[in-house]
């Protein structure tokens, strides 16, 4: 029976896994060209960690090979990491091609013996080569090599009365993986690789993973709820590494009764762990990279809701994080893309590595001989009064709390810090309950919303900065919309703010009544300043 695999590119044999077809034809497409007798393309293939991009390129390799009629070697660059010289460099390419052809090839002692290399006295055939991790590559080597790989591709387009193995220079076709450098990123006076087609690799659909499921029930017997799998892919976006772990814990780890259906109880206990105390390369790798600066500032930005961020490709930052799975963009109209994490599930790993790192400890929450009476009982909370204890709790402790929380350049907070600091506080203040809280991200950007679990009761709190009163009404329905999804008939609105009077208070701190949903949102001003 096979198996969920997210360590390295699946094995078709073993594992279960996506056709992804089409990729493959448009990959095969690429290196070969409309016209194989002319001559294939130069590409570059382009997308975040864990996307497919290797198999897909192994699956493309494999039916260009099976034709006969090319060499083709798909060899890996990440040697090249620890590479100082250029020297080096180079001999990576040429182990690499000895390793995947079984024969000798010479050392390249420079860059212009790489127009030698591919020729006659060294293949018999038009050649098919795909350089996987080419990232490794380290600066200016990346330059260099597609200088010379666009200076071969340009030769071959002057012989163009030449079929495919009679010209001087045999590279036919050319497929960088996973290259930002030559997308024009890292080089201040453009791309010289501009002879590139491209091969975007996107996440999985949600038909895809589906059939991933359904292909297990019907191997093993064992039902799979719906809800599951709509689950996995809400909170992966369809990313295919997490997709695949995800598969791993609940078909195998979390899977205590496979002789009873996959349920959404299965899910939470698996999904819980993954959160909360479960190791991940991917995510290590996510986490390692967004706490790094510049790009930490830029992480901590993008949890603000007071407004969306715009992306863009070509800002080097932006950049570096999409392609290392920190982040992705939403399309908005129909020239507005903005930056949004990733997926749920990052995001929520990325918030609870935050506020353990930048709010380590809340301090006393209140005093014991205190009565909080008026904010918990045996069976309720009550929310509100919950929010003005914190803000309480916040201007008695704000100098110590903020001393190292992170500021903008202009000096001022990030945003962020006053969520991960309730956060935190909410999950001290009850943990004497047995109750809990987790944080929700619906859109990816713009939204947090914190549920409290306390006595068999679900309360909604969603999170906001206070802006402006257009951004307060449709704050108000937004938490509205949410909470109906949730089943949820009240929620509550927690609105950080600098300075706030008695009199806006009273004004704004009213009861609203959605009218589309008839959800209750009860707004509660938190203020952050003195």
């Amino acid at each position: 029976m096979r198996r969920f695999s997210s360590y390295g590119p699946v094995d078709t044999d073993l594992h279960y896994y996506v056709p992804r077809q089409e990729l493959v034809d448009r990959a095969c497409a690429g290196l070969l060209g409309e016209d194989p007798a002319k001559g294939g393309h130069y590409i570059t293939v382009w997308a975040p960690r864990q996307r497919g991009k290797t198999w897909v390129f192994q699956q493309a390799v494999e039916r260009i090979r099976a034709r006969g009629d090319f060499e083709v070697a798909l060899l890996t660059m990440q040697p090249a990491e620890t590479e100082t010289t250029a020297e080096g460099a180079l001999d990576v390419l040429a182990r690499g091609l000895r390793y995947a052809l079984g024969r000798e090839f010479p050392r390249l002692a420079g860059w212009r013996d790489l127009e030698s290399l591919f020729t006659s006295a060294y293949f018999s055939r038009p050649v098919i080569l795909v350089l996987d991790e080419f990232d490794a590559v380290g600066e200016p080597f990346i330059g260099h090599f597609i200088s010379q790989f666009r200076t071969l591709y340009n030769r071959r387009a002057t012989e163009a009365n030449r079929e495919s193995g009679q010209k001087s220079c045999l590279l036919h076709g050319l497929a960088l993986v996973g290259v930002r450098g030559v997308l024009g990123a890292e080089h201040a006076r453009g791309s010289p690789f501009n002879v590139q087609r491209s091969l975007h690799i996107p996440n999985l659909t949600y038909a895809e993973v589906e059939s991933m499921f359904r292909w297990y029930e019907r191997e093993s017997g064992q039902p799979v709820a719906q809800a599951v799998i709509e689950r996995v892919y809400a909170e992966t976006r369809g990313q295919p590494g997490l997709t695949s772990w995800l598969g791993e814990l609940l078909t195998e780890a979390y899977n205590v009764h496979p002789d009873r259906p996959l349920d959404l109880s299965v899910f939470e206990q698996a999904y819980g762990a993954a959160i909360s105390v479960l190791p991940n390369s991917n995510i290590l790798n996510i986490i390692s990279k967004a706490r790094q600066e510049p790009y930490r500032a830029l992480v901590l930005d993008l949890f603000k809701t007071d407004r969306k961020i715009p992306f863009r490709y070509d800002e080097p930052s932006w950049n570096f994080l999409y392609l290392n799975g920190v982040i992705d963009w939403e399309q908005e109209g129909a020239d507005a893309y903005l930056a949004q994490f990733v997926c749920p599930f990052v995001q929520k790993r990325l918030f609870n590595y935050f506020a353990g790192e930048l709010i380590a400890d809340v301090g006393p929450l209140y005093s014991p001989l205190e009565g909080v009476d008026t904010v918990i009982t045996a069976d309720r909370i009550h929310v509100a009064n919950l929010l003005r204890r914190f803000e309480r709790y916040l201007q008695e402790n704000r100098d110590w709390l903020l001393r190292d929380a992170p500021r903008k350049s202009n000096l001022r907070l990030y945003e962020a810090v006053f969520h991960f600091i309730l956060y935190r506080y909410l999950a001290d203040f009850l943990q004497s309950y047995r109750g809990r809280v987790w944080p929700e991200f619906p859109t990816g950007n713009g939204k947090v919303d914190l549920l409290i679990a306390y006595g068999g009761t679900i309360y909604g709190l969603e999170v906001k900065s206070f802006t402006n009163l257009p951004d307060y009404q449709r704050a108000l329905r937004q938490a509205a919309a949410y909470a109906r999804q949730l089943g949820l008939a009240e929620t509550t609105l927690a609105l950080f703010v600098e300075q706030v009077d008695d009199a806006n208070r009273m004004k704004y701190e009213a009861v609203y009544e959605d009218a589309e949903t008839g959800v209750r949102v009860a707004p509660v001003f938190v203020q952050t300043g003195r």
